[in-house]
């Protein structure tokens, strides 16, 4: 046998080989193999979720902070990263293979290797009251919001990507048209299309907010009159914001600009599991939204899942 006939028979093989994975996987509504409702730990009380490159989803627990990574292909997880007995709430995974969690009520902040679990650094940013929310990645700093404070906590990247020490974290005041008020302020956070400034959603007031990194003052998004009430998660893709809006059980869909500055509501998306769905990660065209329930009681064996919708 010719070495190129050996060739074609080998990408034969392997060709066959996926196709056999892919029958074997389960099929969901709209034919895709991935599962599209998501297990997660009874009386986990989740709220974060980061996706990376990878068909990984991590979740993390407002309980103790633990991590759960759960297979998009196969629908199974375990607990891969134990959490340090505070809240684990927005994340977000690098091209590095690092996830950065915000850590509530614990005013802090640690990355974790989303590969083995390993906690990578701590960050400190405040005492009580806090609630250190959500975080979002530019290439030279990874950004949390704090729901309890009119800031935002800069955790500065060298050009190589490497972690900085606890003194060289910076907290950024929030001016501008941002009004800090009663109740939950600055919540999901993103990076605008053009990679310039920050978006900001204030759960009190439905209001979204640009934020120049580099003073911190604030400019209110022009959306139409939309509020976005409850607002939680926000989530940019090319030129679309997702935003979650929590007990409505929804998530408004908006064609911005590049900077940030408008956008126009294009569309709404709400599905029947939902239950009180925090924030919202993107993988393959789906997003994928853990419910948090909070009208629902929580106990040791109360259930709680993850949702994927078509974006």
């Amino acid at each position: 046998m010719s070495r190129r006939s050996r060739i074609r028979l080998a990408v034969a093989a392997v060709v066959a080989s996926t196709a056999t994975v892919l029958a074997l996987l389960p099929v969901s509504a709209s034919g895709s193999a991935f599962p599209t409702t998501l297990a997660l730990p009874n009386g986990f009380l989740p709220e974060g979720v980061a996706i990376g490159s990878q068909p990984y989803a991590y979740f993390g627990s407002r309980a103790d902070g633990d991590i759960f990574r759960v297979n998009l292909v196969t629908g199974e997880g375990s607990v891969f990263s134990q959490g340090p007995g505070t809240p684990s709430l927005g994340m977000k995974v690098d091209h590095r293979q690092r996830l950065f969690v915000a850590g509530g009520t614990g005013g802090d902040g640690r990355v974790v290797d989303a590969r083995t679990g390993d906690v990578l650094a701590s960050y400190t940013f405040a005492t009580a009251p806090t609630f250190v929310n959500d975080v979002a990645l530019t290439d030279d700093a990874a950004w949390f919001t704090d729901s309890n404070r009119p800031v935002l906590y800069k955790v500065p990247l060298d050009r190589q990507g490497g972690l900085p020490t606890q003194a060289q974290v910076q907290t950024v005041p929030l001016s501008g048209d941002y009004v800090h008020v009663p109740g939950f302020n600055a919540n999901g956070i993103a990076v605008t299309p053009d990679g310039r400034s920050l978006l900001i959603v204030q759960s009190a007031t439905g209001l979204v907010f640009a934020v120049d990194p580099g003073t911190g003052v604030t400019s209110t998004v022009d959306l139409g009159g939309y509020v976005v009430s409850n607002g939680d998660g926000l989530l940019v893709v090319g030129h679309t914001l997702y935003a979650v809006q929590n007990a409505q059980n929804l998530i408004a869909a908006f064609e911005i600009s590049d900077d940030g500055a408008t956008g126009t509501l294009v569309r709404s998306i709400t599905d029947p599991r939902f239950d009180v769905p925090t924030t919202v990660a993107d993988f393959g065209g789906r997003l994928y939204l853990p419910n948090a329930r909070f009208s629902t009681p929580p106990t040791p064996d109360t259930v709680y899942t993850a949702n994927a919708v078509r974006r």
